[in-house]
């Protein structure tokens, strides 16, 4: 990080005192200010070379024959857009092509958990990301994955990273820390390797990201935050919010492509009047077509102006907040001397739609074009052949064998909450019949497997889940299946579960949809099974099909694709699906689905 950071200012200083020209300034701005929360008007600010060096009343002094003046002509200046907590992966787009989507909505810094690559091809695929970010015109911090698996025991995965392997990212360039630790168990109970992963950020001086879904407050919330979490995004509830902030950590709000978790939680700040500086947003997970059709950061800030909250509370909580969090706030996050000049010409806050977006001192997009390049890498074969079977997949696997049953009996089923990452355990009668349980489309229950993909043992683990509203034969597959990334493949006839899992095989990986044995609907993602290099208004056009695949299928939810990847997330409660079996997640077991 030290190449990030400023080690001379004598150029600055020379700018500011008008000895030499300025390469940018920006005239008749109102500059908002998130570091002492005002707006002032007819404010001028000149940038040299990537930064800011005068922000004041008048800037004449640092114009030179070859300095480029904007005016503003009365509109606000912000600082750029910080998401403080995603994946690209999510939107499976390659960090280039992530980047060219976002930085025309005002995203100019993006804190990265590279975590889902990481599940597939190692730290590998984590040098992948950082390269290609690295090579991009805004700034993308990336954090080292802390759980390869997420859950050691209940599931398996492409690769492992151990404290080792921690300690070693840790002193990349361009790691920032340590991403969202999800082995909350592992925390609160003291597992040494888990233990060891924290000590080697604590020994860096890194912020080590959070991840505490669990809805009790109790004794093991206390004893993780403290293991050291110093954020966490996984809160739903206003009393969640409240419960983080007062015991010292960062709330991160959420509003994502399917988690929208702002609306209750921002009624900390609005409501209960808590302090809004310990208080962030990200997105987590972004689908592409949400980057394409609705935004990114400026979705999130719209939104969270939306339910109460005042618009310089909101840009605070999307820049200077969140730079400070990451002990950047002599860098990003505000419009000061010294600071990158990442900089937004916005018309209207609580509109918040940036016309002009400058990143390290250039303009990189303008009125929702992107003007920069965002150079991309080219992806050796062993990150796109990522999909192994040992041979084609047939109707028979997808059964759900119950040989001791016979007539009414019970299965534990996963109940998908909408809009949420969480799901419910239920337990509700099923009919076994000749040795097996179908699908009930009547009753909502359509099956759900995992099909190990990465180490070709073949395996295939069938249980039951409820919420999808499938009222169709149908298999819908998908190899973004957070966070083992195995194949999860839902459905109401074995056949096309079947067709739907071969099908990605063939294609190395992405999302398909087969109804009545034809294919309606498909994104391929042939890179770890998880992004595309294509532009995100291709891959939003082909996830489209995929999402119109689910409607004639008889699926009615918001997003059911991110919905079904995170089928197999073992780290969130209730009940998940692994290619070791049925996960109870709140006693951290594999059970039985039928009783």
């Amino acid at each position: 990080m030290d190449s990030f950071r400023l080690t001379d200012s004598r150029p600055l200083v020379d700018c500011a005192m008008g000895r030499v020209p300025a390469d940018l300034v920006i005239r008749n701005a109102r500059w908002v200010c998130v570091q002492s929360g005002e707006i002032v008007p007819n404010t001028e600010i000149a940038v040299l070379g990537e930064r800011i060096a005068f922000v004041g009343p008048k800037a004449a002094h640092t114009i030179g024959p070859d300095t480029v003046v904007i005016d503003a002509a009365g509109r606000y200046v912000t600082p750029g857009l910080l998401d403080a907590h995603m994946h690209v992966e999510s939107g499976m787009l390659t960090v280039a092509q992530f980047t060219r989507a976002v930085v025309p909505h005002g995203t100019t810094g993006m804190f990265v958990d590279p975590h889902e690559i990481a599940n597939v091809l190692g730290l590998r695929g984590v040098r992948l990301m950082l390269h290609e970010a690295a090579l991009q015109p805004v700034h993308i911090f990336v954090q080292v994955p802390s759980c390869v698996p997420s859950a050691p025991g209940l599931e398996s995965s492409g690769a492992e990273l151990g404290p080792q392997e921690i300690a070693e990212a840790l002193e990349w360039p361009g790691i920032i820390g340590l991403g969202e630790m999800m082995n909350y168990p592992g925390v609160s109970y003291c597992d040494s390797g888990v233990h060891a992963k924290l000590e080697a950020t604590r020994k860096v001086n890194r912020v080590i990201g959070g991840h505490y879904p669990v809805a009790e407050l109790d004794l093991d919330f206390h004893g993780y935050v403290a293991g050291g979490a110093m954020d966490d995004h996984e809160g739903t509830r206003v009393e969640d919010a409240v419960a983080r902030v007062r015991q010292g950590m960062k709330a991160m709000l959420r509003f994502g492509s399917a988690w929208h978790d702002v609306a209750e939680q921002v009624r900390a700040i609005t409501e209960l009047r808590l302090d809004p500086r310990n208080f962030l947003l990200c997105t987590d997970d972004s689908h592409s077509a949400t980057l394409i059709n609705e935004g990114h950061m400026d979705r999130v800030v719209r939104h969270a102006i939306a339910q109460g909250l005042p618009p310089m509370t909101a840009l605070q909580m999307a820049t200077i907040n969140t730079a400070e969090h990451f002990g950047l706030g002599r860098e990003i996050g505000q419009i000061a001397p010294g600071r990158y000049a990442d900089l937004l010409i916005v018309p209207d806050l609580p509109a918040f739609a940036p016309q002009i977006v400058i990143a390290r001192g250039k303009v990189v997009a303008q009125d929702g074009q992107m003007l920069a390049e965002t150079p991309g890498i080219p992806y050796p074969d062993w990150a796109i052949e990522s999909v192994h079977l040992p041979r084609a997949l047939k109707a028979a696997d997808f059964k759900l064998v119950a040989p001791a049953h016979e007539g009414r009996i019970h299965a534990h089923v996963i109940g998908v909450i909408e809009n949420q990452a969480p799901t419910r355990h239920l337990r509700l009668p099923v009919t076994a019949r000749k040795g097996e349980v179908h699908a009930d489309l009547q009753n909502d229950l359509a099956k759900v497997a995992m099909v190990e993909r990465h180490g070709n043992s073949g395996r295939v683990q069938v249980g039951l889940v409820q919420g999808f509203g499938l009222t169709e034969p149908c298999g819908l597959a998908t190899t973004i299946a957070h966070d083992s990334h195995q194949m999860i493949v839902i459905g109401t006839d074995d056949g096309d579960m079947a067709l739907a899992a071969n099908r990605l095989a063939k294609t190395g990986g992405g999302q398909v949809v087969v109804r009545r044995g034809k294919i309606v609907g498909e994104v391929e993602l042939p890179i770890a099974g998880l992004i595309s290099n294509r532009p995100a208004v291709e891959v939003a056009a082909q996830a489209d099909t995929v999402l119109e695949g689910f409607c004639s299928c008889g699926c009615k939810l918001n997003n059911p694709n991110m919905q079904m990847s995170l089928l197999g997330l073992v780290v969130i409660p209730e009940l998940r699906m692994s290619d070791l079996g049925l996960v109870d997640v709140n006693h951290f077991r594999v059970i039985d689905v039928l009783e």
